[in-house]
């Protein structure tokens, strides 16, 4: 995301400063800000700032609502598991194809979804490292 912000900041002050942009400055800017938010996604799990609902179950004792929790980490690590093996998928067709960016750079963006392939999976590790402590069983 710092990159995306980079480029932009640098694209907007050279264009004021003499007309002309950094080229194919928004092909950069998606690409980076594609990949920033991939790599949140782990982040957020491991850091559980996830969105959490706990409206139907804060009255429960501490050891249910902790076996609801976990059971909902499965699920999200089931979740990024699958999405991790499709986006996998993804960035080897993107590959196989030579797909491009379309803009001036022409830029090929396998590597791109690639990481975020990686991303996934690594949200899936961060699930699954909640498990056992959201049952008591690590700390």
């Amino acid at each position: 995301m710092l990159v995306a912000g980079g480029v932009t900041t640098v694209s907007v002050l050279l264009r004021w400063l003499g007309g002309q942009p950094i080229k194919g400055d928004f092909e950069i800017v998606s690409i980076a800000a594609g990949v920033g938010v991939f790599g949140f996604f782990a982040y957020g799990t491991l850091a559980k700032a996830n969105i959490i609902v706990d409206s139907f179950t804060a009255w429960l004792p501490a050891r249910v609502n902790g076996i609801v929790d976990a059971a909902w980490m499965l699920v999200w690590a089931a979740v990024t598991l699958w999405l991790a093996e499709r986006v996998t998928v993804g960035a080897w067709d993107t590959w196989r194809s030579g797909t491009r960016t379309i803009g001036l750079l022409a830029l090929p963006y396998w590597w791109a979804i690639a990481i975020g392939a990686l991303c996934f999976a690594a949200t899936a590790l961060a699930a699954l490292w909640w498990v056992p402590r959201l049952l008591g069983l690590r700390r």
